[in-house]
């Protein structure tokens, strides 16, 4: 029986890192989102990308626990975009694309707090990501799940999500399902 556990995780557009979570031993599934806002209900995308309702574009990484551990989920999270940069991720800026861990329980919560304290080091800047509880979460709407598979030729994917995802994939190899 797998020992699932759940982690939401804003890094910018949710595109890159759904794709590139979905492709990580012990997960079992990603899914675009939104969390962390103050507006009641299931706003629009175009609602959340306007800022006004306090969502960011997260990822729920599904994961079995036994096979990676919520640690080992926030280390490739840090290296999936730059934790550094306030409401901003390349291109993209906005609060909608803050840096942020949506902890599930207190046992994430310290975790997080720890793995910032560990990765600093390795940042010039110092981080900015929000560690706050999961609030008003809710499922993206159907077409932005799997985005970049079902759209790589589209703009955006391969100028921005194609070159990122090889990056990570290089640097991740040893963590990559056997597909």
């Amino acid at each position: 029986m797998a020992n699932i556990e759940q982690a939401t995780l804003g890094a910018g557009c949710f595109w890159c890192i759904e794709t590139f979570f979905n492709e990580i031993k012990g997960v079992k599934k990603a899914i675009s989102g939104y969390s962390g806002g103050t507006v009641p209900g299931t706003p629009t995308y175009r609602e959340v990308c306007s800022g006004l309702t306090g969502h960011a574009e997260v990822v729920r990484v599904e994961f079995d626990a036994d096979i990676i551990s919520f640690e080992e989920i926030l280390f490739l999270f840090f290296t999936a975009h730059d934790p550094t940069t306030l409401n901003r991720q390349g291109a993209d800026v906005g609060t909608q694309y803050r840096s942020a861990i949506f902890y599930h329980n207190k046992e994430q919560k310290l975790i997080a707090e720890q793995i910032v304290k560990d990765v600093q080091q390795y940042f010039d800047n110092p981080i900015v990501t929000e560690i706050s509880p999961l609030i008003n979460y809710f499922d993206a709407e159907d077409y932005h799940q799997n985005y970049y598979k079902q759209n790589p030729d589209q703009g955006y994917c391969a100028m921005v999500v194609g070159p990122k995802l090889n990056k990570l994939r290089k640097l991740h190899a040893d963590k990559l399902k056997d597909f």
